[in-house]
Parts: structure tokens; C-alpha cells; sequence
């Protein structure tokens, strides 16, 4: 007779169960959990792992100009390397990823200002930033083409009423590729924007309070409640602003002309992806292109969660 006659009588019951089933109960949750992930799991496989296998693939090949494709070593990843256009793609690329990180810091600020306590209208000031980023980039290419026109452009007259000169600035290669960045941060900014408003009403308006009773004032709490509880959100958003950044394309493809004098100064690694592989019909440099983009991407993000140990701060 066992000495814990409850604890016995579970176990047999246990065993009972499994013997009449086949299984453990635990199994059964198992396996319905697989099934619940098998789609997303599928999902993930034909259109993430396969086309990265094929593209590694595809950048040790050569393709014909008929057609077919036949298998040269590494010489894709040496034209990489040795293309004087590439470094000079890959220096534009991190401008226009440390220009577009400059959105982070202006959605922190009025998301905090949208924030404050009886503050009427929010909803519709949260529209009016979103509306750039769920614009159609074609639109906002266009749009802003216009503005920045040399001749008759709406930002040449409204410096001019300060005394400054008129300036060509998407055909300028001095100024070209900030003014790219401009419409960047002016487009991403109400994405961030609604992302860190989530996270502003996430901190406990108790910390606030204190914080005034003991005279802090509005700087003092933000730099030392706001930004300190704000910091994982600020981690995320700063991961995927620099993933989307390392990744820009369609926006510059609008705002630059095929025979603009600055295109040179302004074309990203995906621009010179698409120009190798759509219009020079080298799809296998094209490919050691993207597969090394995916590896910069990869260990800048790596670094940054490295990184964010030092300065993240979870409540």
C-alpha cells in the first residue's frame, strides 16, 4: 500500500488514460498547436526560405540572354565587391537609413504633446500624420517633385521671401540625396507616430503625478520617465525603420529621372538591384547584391540588439 494513497490513485488514473488512448494527454494539445502553426509555417517556407535558398542559389549562376543559366563560382560576389557603383549605393543606402531615423525622434515628440491631459482633437491630429505613410509613394514622389522644382517649386518661394537663392534640389547631387531623405522622414513619421502614442499611454500616469508633486517639471519628466519607460518601444521602432531604410526603392525610382545628373548620387543597393537584374539582365550579380543586403541587414539588427542591452530599460 503506497504511503500517499491520492498521489497513487493519480498516477493510475494517468496510466488508465494513456492506455485507453494510445497517447499522453499532453500530445493531443501538441499536435493541435502544429496544426494551428502548419499555415504560417507554410507561408513562411514558399515565400521566405525557398526564395532565399533560390537566390543563393542563383548568385553563384550566370544567365544567358535567352535564357538558362549556367554555374561560375563566385565571380558575382567579386564584381560585388570590385563595382565602384556598389560602395558608392551602399554609402547612399546608410544616409538615407541615418536620415530616416531622424522620424523617430520627431514622432516621440508630438506623440508626447498629443499626450498631455485634456488635450482635445487627438484623433484627428493622429490622421492628419498618418495620412503620408498609407499615401500611395507614387503620389507622394510626384507631389513632392513638384515641390522641390527649380523653377516655379512651392519650397523655392517660400525661401525666396527669406533672400535665398533658387536651388534644383533633385538634380542638385549636393542636395539630392537629403532631399530623398526629407520626403522619408516626412512620409514614415505618422507610422512611428501611432506606435510610440501607444506607448506614452502605456506608462502609468501615477509616475507623472509624482514626479510633479515632487517639481519636476515638463522637461524633467520627459527626459526621466517618458524616455526611459518609452525605450522598448523606441527599440522596436528603430529595428524596423532601419530594416525599411536599408530597403528604400520606390521613392527614390519617382523623384529621379531616368537622365537626372544626380541619379548616381542617389541610388540605393535595391535601385542598383533593379537596375542589374531588370535592365542589364544580370540577374546573378543581382542576386549576390541582395543576398549581401540581406547580410548587412542582418548584422546591423544583430547589432542592435546587442546594443540595446546597455540602454533599453523593461519595467
Amino acid at each position: 500500500m503506497s504511503v500517499f494513497p491520492a498521489t497513487a490513485a493519480a498516477k493510475a488514473a494517468g496510466r488508465s488514460r494513456t492506455s485507453a488512448s494510445g497517447t499522453r494527454p499532453g500530445s493531443r494539445n501538441q499536435r493541435s498547436a502544429y496544426w494551428f502553426i502548419a499555415p504560417l509555417g507554410l507561408g513562411f517556407a514558399v515565400f521566405y526560405f525557398w526564395p532565399l535558398l533560390q537566390t543563393l542559389y542563383f548568385s553563384f549562376t550566370e544567365f544567358g540572354a535567352f535564357g538558362g543559366h549556367t554555374f561560375i563560382g563566385t565571380d558575382n560576389y567579386l564584381r560585388v565587391v570590385k563595382d565602384v557603383t556598389v560602395w558608392q549605393a551602399l554609402g547612399n543606402t546608410l544616409i538615407y537609413c541615418v536620415i530616416g531615423l531622424m522620424a523617430l525622434p520627431v514622432a516621440i515628440v508630438v506623440a508626447s504633446l498629443l499626450n498631455r491631459r485634456g488635450l482635445r482633437g487627438v484623433s484627428v491630429y493622429r490622421a492628419l500624420y498618418f495620412i503620408p505613410f498609407v499615401t500611395l509613394p507614387v503620389a507622394v514622389g510626384l507631389v513632392w517633385n513638384w515641390l522641390y522644382n527649380g523653377d516655379f517649386g512651392l519650397v523655392n518661394e517660400i525661401l525666396g521671401w527669406f533672400g535665398a537663392e533658387r536651388n534644383y534640389w533633385v538634380s542638385d547631387p549636393s542636395t539630392a540625396v537629403y532631399a530623398i531623405g526629407t520626403v522619408m522622414v516626412w512620409s514614415t513619421t505618422g507610422y512611428y507616430l501611432v506606435i510610440f502614442m501607444a506607448g506614452v499611454k502605456g506608462i502609468p500616469q501615477d509616475y507623472y503625478e509624482a514626479a510633479e508633486l515632487d517639481g519636476a517639471g515638463p522637461l524633467r519628466r520627459f527626459f526621466t520617465i517618458t524616455l526611459p519607460l518609452l525605450s522598448p518601444t523606441i527599440f522596436f521602432a528603430s529595428v524596423i525603420c532601419m530594416i525599411n531604410s536599408l530597403q528604400t526603392f520606390d521613392l527614390i525610382y519617382i523623384m529621379m529621372a531616368e537622365k537626372n545628373p544626380a541619379i548616381g548620387d542617389t541610388q540605393s543597393v535595391v535601385g542598383l538591384f533593379y537596375k542589374w537584374a531588370f535592365i542589364e539582365n544580370a540577374q546573378g550579380a543581382a542576386a549576390a547584391l541582395a543576398f549581401l543586403l540581406m547580410l548587412v541587414i542582418a548584422a546591423l539588427t544583430y547589432l542592435q540588439f546587442r546594443i540595446q542591452k546597455r540602454w533599453v530599460h523593461y519595467a
